[in-house]
């Protein structure tokens, strides 16, 4: 379901949210979409479509509705009564995801963070369960604790235990980045929109087997291995982070400050663009956004124009490499194919150069390069 309020990047096909819903195990069988000058305050998208969602939803058997867009606790609550059955919206979908994806200790530390966070702002008596206790001795008591307090308090408790887990572990990456800086080591972080090919590139420039899958959040455990750069006579540190994406809940930004960090921290960022996809300006955008609200925009980037074997050959780009205006700044572009390989020495070659002259780039800013015709 999505509502188009004129404002923000609105997503008419609600393609995104399909494959989100995919990617977490459910079967999309239909898609809704209604424009509002504003959302409903009770049901975000008033009666009358709440009432024809109800008996669409009936007649095709769905057991759940799915928003692309945030719900206050107090909407969510509400529709579930006039829909009668479970409603959930974009941010907790992706929390869902994160959940079955999350290997490591401290991603799943992470995500278990960014889930009470979410959880403690739904706590509106949407439950049955959450009713007066009785309290004090005997019958004759104070008015005692709801279970709503308690469903508070308990969260909050694991919410300061999870944040002091992962102060211990960001503690432990920094340790391991001060003994990476006192080895002189060059640290490039991939990054980018999520399905863009990260993990394919990664795997491909180390010659690695980190998972890579065509679906949204394949992966979310930060992964680093050395690369051998020939042309520069010398190994740099490369990492795969997780992936961005539209409306990316701040909880979980703030959640995985501990793996976002590696890009804070970078020498110097890959950024993976899937050049296949309509919309790449706007994912753009959202990654710049996030890296801004992260801390890491100063970082210099390579924009990484990747699945140019799924472009029409008449729109191939004129040659593997050139110029793309980034937030004002001419930034280096490379044109390729993790998959087939196509463009992986022209980003080698770029990589050795940038690690060779790293303490130059570092002190002055590249001059302003020719742009080419493969930008139009």
């Amino acid at each position: 379901m999505g509502v188009d309020l004129g404002v923000g990047n609105f997503d008419s096909t609600l393609d995104e949210l399909g494959q989100l819903a995919q990617t977490a195990g459910m079967d999309p069988v239909a898609r809704v979409v209604c424009k509002r000058r504003a959302p409903d305050a009770a049901l975000f998208v008033g009666t009358g479509k709440a009432d024809e969602i109800k008996l669409l939803a009936q007649s095709l058997g769905a057991q759940e509705i799915l928003f692309d867009q945030s719900l206050s606790p107090g909407q969510q609550r509400n529709l579930e009564r006039r829909l009668e059955m479970p409603v959930n919206d974009r941010t907790f979908l992706i929390l869902e995801i994160f959940a079955q994806r999350a290997r490591s200790h401290e991603g799943k530390l992470q995500v278990e963070l960014a889930r009470l966070q979410y959880l403690s702002t739904r706590l509106v008596r949407r439950w049955s369960h959450l009713e007066r206790q009785r309290g004090g001795i005997g019958t004759r008591g104070g008015p005692g604790e709801t279970q709503i307090e308690l469903d508070r308090r308990m969260i909050a408790n694991n919410i300061k235990r999870t944040k002091e887990q992962l102060d211990k572990v960001k503690r432990q990456r920094q340790t391991q980045r001060k003994q990476r800086d006192r080895r002189g080591a060059f640290n490039i972080s991939l990054i980018g929109y999520t399905n863009a090919g990260k993990s394919t590139l990664f795997n491909a420039l180390v010659k690695a087997r980190a998972y890579a899958a065509d679906q949204l959040f394949a992966t979310l455990d930060t992964t680093t291995r050395q690369l051998y750069l020939g042309e520069a006579d010398r190994s740099v540190s490369l990492s795969d982070t997780v992936g961005f994406i539209r409306d990316l809940p701040h909880g979980l930004v703030d959640a995985f400050q501990a793996t976002l960090q590696e890009a804070v921290d970078a020498d110097l960022l890959l950024h993976v663009v899937d050049a296949s996809n309509p919309d790449y300006m706007l994912q753009i955008e959202q990654v710049q956004r996030v890296l801004l609200e992260i801390g890491a925009d100063k970082v210099p980037q390579i924009l990484v124009f990747n699945k140019i074997d799924a472009i029409p050959e008449t729109r191939l780009p004129l040659q593997t490499s050139d110029f793309f205006e980034l937030d004002g700044q001419q930034t280096a572009r490379v044109f390729l194919s993790a998959q087939t390989g196509t463009g992986l020495a022209a980003l080698r070659a770029l990589l050795a150069q940038r690690a060779t002259v790293a303490p130059v780039l570092a002190a002055r800013p590249l001059q302003s390069p020719v742009v080419y015709e493969a930008d139009s």
